[in-house]
């Protein structure tokens, strides 16, 4: 592991961190100094500035540490703001012991040099989904291990599809989805509501439509792409979906379901508790693809890393840390708490035992794909931004679903 030592930020890194240096003092967290004042304290930094110092994430935390015969010193950050402390912290060969992360950006930090590989590091990841572990892989290596992971289905008001006429078990794909929304509409109700937004949460919404219709991300441009947006467009036009879609947010697409007058929402496992609190019943079906079966829905997440240390030494009680965190045990409790679908197979069927409303999500995030996989890494970021471009141009008017699409591809390119 002493090659690490001489491994540097990529120039791409470099650049971040130069634009962001005037900002980060500026963010959540405690001190700058990632390193703890003695060799018998790690340092873990998490995006779960929710969760307070008496929270059982936190004693989580200090358990795992008193297990490795350390101290834990704790610095939970936006996730907003996380990446750019990562790259800084590199840069001055102060990075934490334990790094928490967002799973897109994985790929981002080891493309920079930040992050340790698991052949390195002796993570074992061998009980982690393999669908889950991609996002966390680059170039052929694995950076870390998944805590858990949410995704999206469609949740349903049973109410509504009861007075439409509509049985939810015949929804199987897009055909039966939108003759569905038909019945609604023609039924005095409001069908689907969604987040199309032009930010990376549209990407994420319109990305189970895309790979439903089999679609790649490296060819935006294919008829199968334009199929998945003209569903979309199209239940615009036809009214199935509400012209809010265009700069709805996830949370308020998630409002306009809580209203009890639509049929469906495409959202995610963090509403579960929403949904339990809105007063009607709900049901969750996984989003179909466009011929039948499961679409594949884009992981959300945290990967548990280990960043590259000057001390190589650090490694092994930091191994020690991860592994307690992400045992069958503690990822029950965690994912419990965090809303999400554990990233084993063994502690899914323990989460669906506890609570069977969960098997459709659990049916979900088996055939979720992360965002990064497919080796994209680095590259996910401009083909999103360019997807979500199109898609906000078809739905405005401004250009055809394939206009749209091939203008997107182009500026990939």
């Amino acid at each position: 592991m002493n090659g690490f030592t001489g491994r540097r930020l990529t120039a791409a890194a470099l650049t971040v961190v130069a634009l962001t240096t005037g900002t980060a003092a500026c963010s959540s967290g405690g001190s700058s100094s990632a390193k703890g004042e003695d060799n018998g304290t790690y340092t873990i930094w998490d995006p779960y500035p929710q969760f307070a110092k008496g929270s059982a994430w936190a004693k989580l935390l200090d358990s795992c540490g008193s297990k490795a015969g350390v101290k834990i010193k704790r610095t939970a950050f936006d996730t907003s703001d996380l990446t750019n402390k990562v790259l800084l912290a590199a840069q001055q060969d102060n990075s934490p012991d334990v790094l928490i992360v967002d799973n897109p950006v994985v790929s981002t930090l080891a493309e920079a040099g930040v992050l340790t590989t698991t052949d390195d590091n002796k993570l074992d990841t061998s009980k982690a989904d393999p669908n889950l572990l991609a996002a966390g892989q680059s170039g052929g290596k694995t950076y870390g291990t998944p805590i858990g992971a949410n995704t999206l289905a469609l949740y349903y008001n049973k109410d509504v599809l009861k007075a439409a006429g509509v049985d939810v078990s015949s929804i199987k794909d897009w055909k039966s989805l939108t003759a569905a929304l038909d019945k609604v509409k023609k039924a005095g109700k409001k069908g689907i509501t969604f987040s199309a937004i032009g930010t990376e949460e549209g990407s994420f919404q319109f990305l189970p439509w895309f790979w439903g219709s089999g679609a790649k991300l490296t060819e935006l441009d294919s008829a199968q792409g334009e199929s998945a947006l003209a569903l979309w467009s199209d239940w615009l036009k036809k009214g199935y979906a509400p012209n809010s879609i265009i700069n709805n947010t996830q949370t308020t697409s998630w409002q306009e379901f809580a209203t009890g007058d639509y049929a469906f929402a495409e959202n995610g496992t963090w509403q579960l508790a929403n949904a339990e609190k809105s007063g009607f019943d709900y049901g969750v079906l996984p989003i179909p693809a466009s011929a039948g079966g499961n679409a594949a829905a884009p992981t959300g997440g945290e990967f548990v890393t280990l960043p590259v240390q000057g001390d190589t030494g650090r490694y092994t009680t930091a191994q020690k840390l991860v592994t307690c965190l992400t045992s069958t045990d503690n990822l029950y409790a965690t994912d419990t708490t965090l809303s999400y679908v554990a990233p084993t197979t063994e502690v899914q069927d323990k989460q669906v035992a506890a609570d069977a409303e969960l098997k459709p999500w659990v049916e979900a995030v088996k055939a979720a794909r992360g965002r990064t996989s497919d080796d994209l890494g680095t590259k996910y970021p401009k083909i999103s931004e360019q997807m979500w471009k199109a898609v906000q141009s078809a739905l405005s008017g401004a250009k055809s679903p394939k206009d749209a699409l091939s203008a997107a591809q182009d500026a990939v390119k």
